[in-house]
C-alpha cells in the first residue's frame, strides 16, 4: 500500500481551473478517473488524513501511486473528456454499469444502398437506425411482422439477396407482398430507401400520417369500387394498429422522454430506463453495478445518462430525461445532453401527474431488478461455499459457519423494544428456524443491554437442550430467571406445549425436520443447535455485550461479530479495530443479506406489536374472556363506557356470561383507567360515546398514530 503524501503534487502546482484526474498505479494503470469544476478543491480532498475518507476512497488512494491532470475549457469539456478516458481505460475503481443481458435492437441498415430490417445486439454501428432495446427478439419479429404489410423493407440477409439478383427469382416474402423485392428491380434503389425511411418514421412515434393516408385511400378505393384493395388497405391499418397496441400508451401527449430509476444498497445499485416515444413505451433496459466508491444517487445517474448518451446524437436523445436525482452541477451534464441532441434536453425530476406515476412503475422496477441480481447471486452453491469460506478466513475460524444466527433490536422511540433472530445454514436462509424475541428485562431504549438479554436467553436455552438431552454434563438451569420455555419469547397466549415457529418455512410444510429434529414427544426441539457464528447488527457496543453474554454462560467455541450499518465494517470482539472486507467479497455480501434480513424480520414483528396494542382495550385483560364474549358484551351495552358503569347483574344478563365472569369484568373495568375524550380528527369536535366515539385510550392513540404519514413513522423506527 502506497502513502498517498509520497505522491501529492506540491502546493500551488494544481491549477485551478475545471479538468480531469486520472490516479494511475505502480504499473502506470489507471485505476481512477474523475473530473472536476476546480482541480484544486477536488484533488486536495483526496490528500487528507486516511482516517476521514470512506473505506473505498481509502483503498483507491492507497493503491496508486500517482495523479496526473488535464485542464479543459469548461465542465462540459470535462464530462466528454471524462467519459472519453472511463471508455479508454476501463478504470478499476469507477463505477461501471454492466447490463445483465444483452438487450436486442429492431435495426434498420440505413448505411446500404438497400437497407435492411433485422434484429442487431451490441454495439452500434453508425449509419443504422436503431429502435428499442426490447426485452425479448421475438417481440420484434412480431412486430416486424405487422408492419411489413405496409412497409415491405427487404428483411433477408446479403447472401440471399445476391442468390436472388443472380438467379431472377426473389425469395418467400417477395411472393406473399411482404418485400417489395428490390434484388429482381421491382422497386428502383430510390423508392425502397424512401419505403425504409417510412418505416422508420412509424416506428419513432409519428404513426398518425400513416394511419390518416391509409384511411383517405381505403375510402377512395371503396368509393371507385375496388374493394379488394379497399379490403387490403382495411387489412394494412389493422396490421398497423395491431402492431401500435404491443405498445401501452403511458404519456397522454404523445411524449418523447427517457426514465431514470435508481435502486441502491450500500454495495450495488442497479438502473432502469424506459424509453417512451410518441406517449408508449418502445423499448426498456436494465443495468447493475458495484459501488466502487463513494458516490451518491445523482452521482450514480450522471454515470447512467454517460453510458446512455455517449455514443448517441439526434434523436436517439430524447427530448425530455426524467431521473430520480440530479447531478450535482446539472448545468454541465445538460448542456452535454443537448450539444449531444442538437436541441434542447430538459434533465428534471418529475413532480406529479403521469410522469411522476410512471417515473414510480421504473423505480419499481429497478428495486425488482436489484432483489433479482442479489437473488441469483445468493442461489450459486459455488458462490456461497466461497462467501463462507472467505468468512472463516477474515474472523479467523477454524471451519466455515455452516449455521450462522444474525441478532437485530426494533422499537419505536423506546416502546415495544422486541429483537429478532435469524439462521442461514450453508448461505441460505432457514425460516423455520426464526425466532423472535420480547425484551424483558428493563423498559426504554437501550440496545446494548437489549442485545446482551437476547443472547443470554438463547443460549440459555440452548444449554438446558443440551442438559435434557444428556449432552452437557455439568448441568445448567435454564428456568433460574424465568424464561419463557417457548422458543420465541413474546407472549403468545397459546399454551406452551403447542410447537411454535415464529415464521413458517418458505415451503409451507411443517416446520420441523424429521425425526431428528423431533423431542422424545414429537414436538420440534428448540434452540437445539449452536450455530458457528453469532452475528449482530451494530458496532463495537452490541459485539461486546454479546460476547459478554457467551462468557457469562461459559460458552467458548461460538464466533461473534458485528456488521455495522454505516460503513459495512465488521467488528470482532476484544479488537480496537474494525475487518475491512473487500468491496467485492461474497463474505461481506453474505454478511450484509444475513443483517438486512434479521433487521427486517425484528421490524416486522415490532410493527405488529404496536398494531395490536394500538386496538388493546381493557377487556383484553380479561381472563378467559374470548373475542366472542367481549363482542356480545359491545353489543349488549353498547360501549365500554357503559359497561364499565353497569352491575354486575346487569352484566350476567348478557347471554354466555356467568356471575363469576361478570365479576372478573366488573373488577377489570373498574382498575382500568378511564377512556380519553375522543376527537373527531376533522372538525376538532369532542365527541360523546352516542356519537361513535372511541372507548380506549388505546383506540385514540391509534387515531392519532393513523393521522402520520408512513414515512414519518417509519422514521422513528429501528
Amino acid at each position: 500500500m502506497a502513502d498517498p503524501s509520497s505522491y501529492r503534487p506540491r502546493p500551488g502546482e494544481i491549477p485551478d481551473s475545471p479538468g480531469v484526474y486520472r490516479f494511475r498505479d505502480e504499473h502506470r494503470r489507471v485505476i481512477y478517473v474523475g473530473k472536476a469544476k476546480s482541480l484544486r478543491q477536488r484533488l486536495a480532498n483526496y490528500f487528507q488524513d486516511l482516517a476521514n475518507l470512506h473505506p473505498r476512497t481509502r483503498t483507491m488512494v492507497t493503491t496508486a501511486a500517482s495523479v496526473e491532470w488535464t485542464v479543459v475549457s469548461t465542465e462540459v469539456e470535462a464530462l466528454q473528456l471524462e467519459y472519453s478516458w472511463i471508455k479508454e481505460y476501463d478504470p478499476r475503481f469507477n463505477v461501471k454499469y454492466r447490463d445483465d443481458k444483452s438487450y436486442p435492437y429492431l435495426a434498420v441498415t440505413m448505411n446500404e444502398e438497400f437497407p435492411r430490417v433485422q434484429v442487431m445486439r451490441g454495439q452500434k454501428k453508425k449509419g443504422v437506425r436503431y429502435f428499442g432495446p426490447y426485452g425479448h427478439a421475438w417481440a420484434i419479429r412480431d412486430t416486424v411482422d405487422l408492419l411489413l404489410r405496409v412497409f415491405p423493407v427487404r428483411t433477408c440477409s446479403a447472401g440471399v439477396f445476391k442468390n436472388a439478383a443472380r438467379t431472377g427469382r426473389p425469395c418467400l416474402l417477395g411472393y406473399i407482398d411482404k418485400c417489395s423485392a428490390p434484388c429482381v428491380e421491382r422497386i428502383s434503389p430510390e423508392d425502397h430507401r424512401e419505403l425504409a425511411d417510412e418505416f422508420c418514421d412509424f416506428m419513432a412515434g409519428r404513426t398518425g400520417t400513416y394511419l390518416r393516408r391509409l384511411e383517405r385511400q381505403m375510402g377512395e378505393a371503396a368509393e371507385d369500387m375496388e374493394y379488394e384493395r379497399a379490403a387490403r388497405l382495411r387489412d394494412d391499418i389493422g396490421a398497423l394498429k395491431k402492431a401500435m397496441e404491443k405498445s401501452a400508451v403511458v404519456l397522454a401527449d404523445a411524449t418523447d422522454a427517457d426514465l431514470i430509476a435508481v435502486a441502491e444498497d450500500e454495495l450495488e445499485a442497479a438502473v432502469q430506463i424506459f424509453h417512451v416515444r410518441g406517449g408508449r413505451v418502445r423499448g426498456q433496459r436494465g443495468w447493475v453495478t458495484d459501488k466502487v466508491e463513494e458516490i451518491t444517487t445523482g452521482a450514480l445517474v450522471e454515470h447512467a445518462l454517460q453510458q446512455l448518451y455517449g455514443e448517441e446524437s439526434g434523436d436517439a436523445v430524447p427530448k425530455e430525461v426524467l431521473v430520480p436525482a440530479l447531478p450535482d452541477p446539472v448545468e454541465p451534464v445538460q448542456q452535454w445532453l443537448t450539444d449531444r441532441r442538437g436541441s434542447g434536453v430538459s434533465l428534471r425530476i418529475p413532480q406529479r401527474g403521469d410522469k411522476k406515476a410512471l417515473m414510480e412503475t421504473v423505480q419499481r422496477n429497478a428495486q425488482q431488478a436489484l432483489v433479482l441480481h442479489k437473488t441469483k447471486r445468493a442461489s450459486d452453491l459455488t458462490t456461497r461455499s466461497r462467501a463462507l469460506e472467505e468468512i472463516a478466513e477474515a474472523l479467523d475460524l477454524d471451519s466455515a459457519p455452516l449455521r450462522i444466527e444474525c441478532y437485530d433490536i426494533s422499537h419505536l422511540q423506546g416502546d415495544d423494544v422486541v429483537a429478532s433472530m435469524v439462521v442461514f445454514e450453508d448461505g441460505l436462509a432457514r425460516k423455520s428456524e426464526y425466532r423472535r424475541f420480547q425484551i424483558k428485562g428493563f423498559r426504554g431504549q437501550d440496545d446494548v443491554r437489549s442485545m446482551h438479554e437476547v443472547i443470554t436467553r438463547r443460549f440459555r436455552r440452548y444449554l438446558a437442550e443440551k442438559e435434557r438431552t444428556g449432552e452437557w454434563a455439568d448441568g445448567v438451569d435454564g428456568t433460574e430467571t424465568g424464561d419463557d420455555p417457548r422458543p420465541v419469547d413474546g407472549g403468545d397466549p397459546r399454551p406452551a406445549a403447542e410447537p411454535y415457529a415464529a415464521e413458517p418455512g418458505a415451503d409451507g410444510r411443517a416446520l420441523t425436520d424429521g425425526p431428528a429434529l423431533k423431542d422424545d414427544d414429537g414436538r420440534p426441539k428448540r434452540f437445539a443447535y449452536p450455530p458457528q457464528l453469532v452475528v449482530v447488527d451494530g458496532g463495537q457496543p452490541q459485539v461486546a455485550a454479546a460476547q459478554r453474554a457467551l462468557d457469562e454462560l461459559g460458552i467458548d467455541d461460538i464466533a461473534v461479530c458485528g456488521l455495522a450499518k454505516r460503513l459495512e465494517e465488521v467488528w470482532v470482539p476484544r479488537e480496537d479495530d474494525p475487518v475491512v472486507l473487500p468491496r467485492t467479497s461474497e463474505g461481506l455480501y453474505l454478511l450484509q443479506r444475513v443483517r438486512d434480513e434479521a433487521h427486517r424480520f425484528a421490524i416486522t414483528y415490532q410493527r405488529t406489536k404496536r398494531a395490536k396494542r394500538f386496538r388493546a382495550g381493557p377487556l383484553d385483560d380479561v381472563p378467559g374472556l374470548g373475542e366472542t364474549r367481549k363482542q356480545a358484551l359491545i353489543k349488549h351495552f353498547g360501549s365500554v363506557k357503559k359497561l364499565r358503569s353497569a352491575t354486575i347483574d346487569q352484566i350476567c344478563e348478557v347471554p354466555g356470561i356467568g356471575r363469576k365472569t361478570a365479576e372478573t369484568v366488573a373488577v377489570a373495568l373498574a382498575g382500568a383507567a378511564p377512556a380519553a375524550p375522543a376527537v373527531n380528527t376533522a372538525t376538532g369536535e369532542i365527541m360523546d360515546d352516542e356519537e361513535g366515539a372511541p372507548e380506549t385510550t388505546a383506540d385514540a392513540l391509534g387515531e392519532s398514530v393513523s393521522a402520520g404519514t408512513p414515512d414519518e413513522r417509519r422514521g422513528q423506527e429501528r
